[in-house]
């Protein structure tokens, strides 16, 4: 019985690095490998039939964190290996908690990574030895990782303007509905974007959601 392995990784170096692990064994089949998580989940769209999820977590567009969330609410059967370089405490907390099964580090050999996966598809947690003992610690004592909230201050206008904005209407239009001109508005946006340091309409809308300034 063949395992069905996806792998997303967007360095194609260590790409290649982790397919020749795999290649080893002949009851693995990679079915595809995606450049980052976004890639990872449309190619899911298209065939859901996976095993397994070897995942990378610096990846543009998506990480491996964010997409091993996405992964584990819409495909809970798929179960998911962290392969990456980094093993702080910061991203091992996160990757267990957004569902990864297990855990381990590029330098892992063949043998070890291949035990791994059998042993993530019976139910078990592989993980680099360094790993483990980092999250029996983090689990002993839960650290807060969570982003401070910023100190950032609209007037009442500038929330109203954010609010049209979020519905992508216009300078015009914004200025009908608030019955300033459309300069004002501009001048407005301008100030919101200093206050949120962003660079763009999409930028600030999303900021703002974020912290709570406007409703998503």
């Amino acid at each position: 019985m063949k395992i069905k392995i996806a792998i997303a990784e967007d360095n194609n170096f260590l790409l290649q690095a982790i397919l020749e692990k795999l290649s080893l064994f002949k009851e693995i089949n990679v079915k595809f490998t995606a450049y980052n998580g976004l890639e990872l989940l449309e190619q899911l769209e298209k065939d859901s039939n996976i095993d397994l999820i070897l995942m990378d977590i610096e990846m543009p567009k998506m990480n491996g964190i964010e997409a091993v969330e996405l992964v584990s609410k819409k495909y809970p059967q798929i179960k998911t290996i962290m392969l990456t370089v980094f093993d702080n405490d910061e991203y091992i907390f996160k990757a267990v908690q957004a569902g990864a099964n297990g855990y381990f580090l590029k330098e892992v050999d063949p043998t070890t990574l291949f035990k791994g996966i059998k042993e993530t598809l019976e139910g078990g947690a592989a993980m680099t030895p360094s790993v483990a003992l980092k999250t029996l610690k983090l689990l002993r004592n839960p650290p807060n990782f969570e982003e401070p909230k910023e100190e950032i201050t609209l007037t009442k206008r500038e929330v109203e303007i954010l609010e049209q904005t979020s519905k992508g209407l216009n300078y015009n239009q914004i200025g009908e509905n608030l019955f300033i001109s459309p300069k004002t508005v501009r001048k407005h946006i301008e100030n919101i974007y200093h206050k949120l340091q962003v660079h763009s309409k999409l930028e600030a809308v999303q900021k703002a959601v974020k912290n709570r300034i406007i409703e998503g």
